[in-house]
């Protein structure tokens, strides 16, 4: 018996690539199905408006108590002693309503005030008026200068600084008890003594207005050139 299909209508030869293309879509389909995106519908309410009912704040009404002011301090009483008459009252002050041009009035004697006395002998540390080389202190080192010798020990050993010398300025200006305050040593320390006491007299120091003694203290430098 003889075949009567067309050898072009046999589609047994086309099988595999059927199945092929079968394949492709469907992975095609799979992978469409994953990429897909799907966005949620949002509806824009344009020109609405959306009203709040907000109540509204009532601020309560305060009465706000005003303090009274402070009572008035109490005022100063004043108390009037009433003395009799029979009762003596001592008053210093003794005025005579009575008195005429014949009526003899008691001398009047002034109180006497004792004044300070400056003690003469007393040594004064500060008073009114210091006392002063002649001419001041531009004369008084210049003539510690010139009438100063540097000692040979102190100048071989090196020695130099200040000689702090006390001393007395008397009423009369002249200087006596010349000591030693704070020395040097090297022999600084007997000329600084030996140049003040050969001092002139310097103009007194006065206290209250008299010339009294003051105690004075003098630092002599000595200083190697």
């Amino acid at each position: 018996m003889e075949s009567k299909k067309s050898p072009k209508a046999d589609l047994e030869g086309k099988k595999v690539i059927f199945t092929q293309i079968g394949l492709i879509v469907a992975l095609a389909v799979i992978l469409l199905a994953f990429e897909w995106k799907s966005y949620d519908k949002t509806v824009d309410g344009f020109g609405e408006r959306i009203v709040e009912d907000i109540p509204e704040e009532i601020i309560p009404i305060t009465e706000q108590k005003v303090k009274p002011p402070p009572p008035p301090p109490p005022k100063k009483v004043v108390v009037i002693n009433i003395v009799e008459d029979d009762v003596e009252v001592e008053d210093d002050l003794i005025i005579d309503i009575e008195a005429d041009e014949s009526t003899e009035v008691e001398e009047y004697i002034p109180i006497e005030v004792d004044e300070e006395v400056v003690d003469e002998a007393h040594v004064f540390t500060v008073v009114e008026s210091m006392p002063e080389f002649k001419g001041g202190m531009s004369e008084l080192y210049p003539y510690l200068q010139r009438n100063m010798k540097y000692p040979v020990m102190a100048k071989e050993s090196g020695i130099q600084g200040k000689v702090y010398v006390t001393f007395v300025v008397e009423k009369d200006g002249s200087i006596t008890d010349v000591k030693l305050l704070r020395g040097i040593g090297g022999g600084c320390d007997v000329e600084a003594i030996r140049v003040v006491k050969a001092m002139p007299k310097w103009t007194p120091g006065k206290q209250r207005g008299k010339p009294v003694r003051v105690q004075y203290n003098l630092p002599v430098r000595f200083t190697l050139q």
